[in-house]
C-alpha cells in the first residue's frame, strides 16, 4: 500500500510517497481510532498516567536552552502536553501544533487553543524540515510500521530539530497477562492474546539511528499503581483507549466468568495486605536530534591531543605487537 503525505501549510509545498506494504500490521489502528474515540469523553477521569509521563518526558527540555518556533504534539490525546508545555516551558515555543488518530481527542484538545488535527503517526502530513520540535507521550507503541513512522518524524523536523517521545514498553502489565491467560485456560480451554506485544528498550536506540537521528538516546522507567481489584484497572485502561489491539485478539465479548476469575488470581498473586494490588508500567522514553553541522562530531582518528596511555599513566603498545602478561618478556616462551 503506497500512502501519500501532503506537505504542511505554509510550508514548501511537497508530495512524499511512503511505501508501508512491508511493514507487518501487528495492531488495529481502525481498532485504536474507535478505542479513543469512545475514551474522549471520559478521558479527564483517567489520564493520570498520561500525564504523570508527560511530566517526565518534558522535564527533558529544562537542559535545553533554545526556543522552538514550531512544535507538533503527536498522538496528543485530550492536549496535556500542551498543558504542560504551557505550564513549565511558557515563551519557549512560539507555535503548537496538536494531532491525533481520534477526531474525537483532536477536537477535545483544541479546547487548549492550540491547533489541533487528525493525523495518522504512519503517514505524516508535514513538510521536510517544517518542525522544530516533535513530542509524543504515550502513543507511538501503537504504530505498526514504527521505523517508517520515526524517519518521517525525523525528516519533518529541522535540521538541529529535536524529537522526544515516550512509549509503554514491553515488560508492561505483566500481572495482568498472567492472571487473564490462567483464568483463561481454566474457564475457556484456550488462550488467546490479552494484552498487546510492545517494543523492547534494545530495539529502540537502533531503530533511532536507522531513521538517521543523531546523538540518539534511550532510557527506561517503571511506573508501579495500585488498585482496588484487576476490574478497576481494565476499566481504567478503557478510559484511556488503551485496551488489546492486537490484531489476532478474540473479537467476542469476553466471558463474566473468565474476568472474574482473572481478577482473583491477580488478586491471589499479587495483592497486598490492604486488598490492593500493583500494575507495573514500563515506559522507554526517546531522544534524538535532526543532523546538522553544529552538533558536537567525533574527532578524525589520529587527531587526538594527547594521549590515552599518559592519561593512564602506562606503557603505550605500537600496533600490531603482542601485549604480554606481567613479568613475562619478549623471547622464547616459558616452561609449563
Amino acid at each position: 500500500m503506497w500512502v501519500l503525505a501532503l506537505g504542511f501549510p505554509g510550508a514548501a509545498a511537497e508530495a512524499i510517497l511512503i511505501d508501508m506494504s512491508e511493514s507487518p500490521e501487528i495492531f488495529d489502528r481502525q481498532g485504536l481510532r474507535l478505542h479513543r474515540d469512545r475514551a474522549a469523553a471520559g478521558i479527564a477521569g483517567h489520564d493520570f498516567l498520561i500525564r504523570e509521563v508527560g511530566e517526565r518526558l518534558l522535564e527533558r527540555l529544562e537542559d535545553i536552552r533554545r526556543t522552538f518556533p514550531l512544535a507538533l504534539d503527536l498522538g496528543c490525546h485530550n492536549g496535556i502536553a500542551a498543558e504542560i508545555l504551557r505550564e513549565r516551558h511558557d515563551g519557549r515555543l512560539e507555535k503548537l501544533l496538536q494531532a491525533d488518530l481520534s477526531p474525537a481527542m483532536a477536537r477535545l484538545a483544541a479546547g487548549n487553543g492550540n491547533a489541533a488535527l487528525v493525523c495518522d503517526e504512519e503517514a505524516l502530513p508535514f513538510a521536510t524540515a517544517s518542525l522544530d520540535l516533535v513530542v509524543s507521550v504515550l502513543s507511538l507503541h501503537w504504530v505498526n510500521d514504527l521505523p517508517g513512522c520515526l524517519l518521517q518524524i525525523g525528516q519533518a523536523l529541522k535540521p538541529d530539530g529535536l524529537f522526544l517521545a515516550a512509549m509503554i514498553g514491553g515488560n508492561s502489565l505483566p500481572e495482568l497477562r498472567e492472571s487473564l491467560m490462567q483464568a483463561e485456560i481454566e474457564i475457556e480451554d484456550g488462550v488467546s492474546p490479552r494484552v498487546s506485544p510492545f517494543a523492547d528498550l534494545r530495539d529502540m536506540g537502533g531503530l533511532l539511528q536507522r531513521a538517521g537521528f543523531a546523538l540518539p538516546v534511550t532510557d527506561i522507567d517503571s511506573i508501579t499503581v495500585t488498585y482496588p481489584s484487576a476490574l478497576a484497572l481494565m476499566q481504567d485502561l478503557r478510559g484511556m483507549g488503551e485496551t488489546n489491539l492486537d490484531r489476532n485478539r478474540r473479537r467476542s465479548v469476553t466471558r463474566r466468568q473468565t474476568l472474574l476469575r482473572a481478577a482473583a488470581i491477580y488478586a491471589e498473586r499479587y495483592g497486598d495486605g490492604e486488598g490492593r494490588i500493583p500494575a507495573r508500567f514500563e515506559i522507554i522514553y526517546l531522544t534524538g536530534w535532526r543532523p546538522d553541522a553544529s552538533q558536537p562530531q567525533p574527532l578524525r582518528p589520529g587527531s587526538a591531543a594527547a594521549r590515552l596511555a599518559e592519561a593512564l599513566d602506562s606503557k603505550e603498545i605500537a600496533s600490531g605487537d603482542t601485549a604480554l602478561p606481567v613479568g613475562r618478556t619478549a623471547g622464547r616462551p616459558e616452561p609449563s
